[in-house]
């Protein structure tokens, strides 16, 4: 299994949050060839600004591998984690990273800053990006094209 079967599951949960009215972002954490973590936005649905999809992939793996360090790990998600996410990736010790597209106005592995490469911090993480970037870019068109249709 290479880095575009993953990714597929990842746009998988992208679907899954587009379907429940979340801007359709999804993640998988994988671990050898298995998934132990999935996730999609949810913040309208939780009333919660931490319900980012990465996170909750990231809070579903640790309690899988029942450790907060997730050393061996890949965490593969459709767009270029945040800020917030990628201080998550770094904390978490996820070993390395896999995105679809880029995010210019909030991405913070590559486009507005690179948290996870950062040599002052105690872990960086190997970055992979422009898998499936094409899909996962159109779902994200398509969902805010439907938002600006339906006001």
């Amino acid at each position: 299994m290479d880095d575009t079967f993953w990714m597929y599951q990842a746009l998988g949960e992208a679907e899954r949050a587009a379907v429940e009215g979340e801007v359709p972002i999804g993640a998988v954490v994988v671990r050898g060839e298995e998934v132990v973590g999935r996730g999609h936005n949810r913040r309208e649905q939780d009333g919660d600004p931490l319900a980012h999809a990465e996170i909750l992939a990231i809070r579903e793996a640790a309690i899988a591998i029942e450790s907060w360090r997730l050393t061996g790990c890949t965490l593969f998600v459709t767009l270029e984690p945040c800020a917030m996410c990628a201080g998550a990736l770094v904390n978490s010790r996820i070993e390395r990273l896999v995105f679809g597209a880029r995010d210019p106005k909030a991405g913070y592995c590559g486009s507005l800053g690179d948290l996870v490469s950062d040599p002052r911090l105690n872990h960086r993480l190997a970055v992979s990006e422009g898998v499936l970037a094409e899909e996962a870019g159109a779902l994200l068109k398509e969902f805010f094209a439907s938002l600006r249709r339906n006001r």
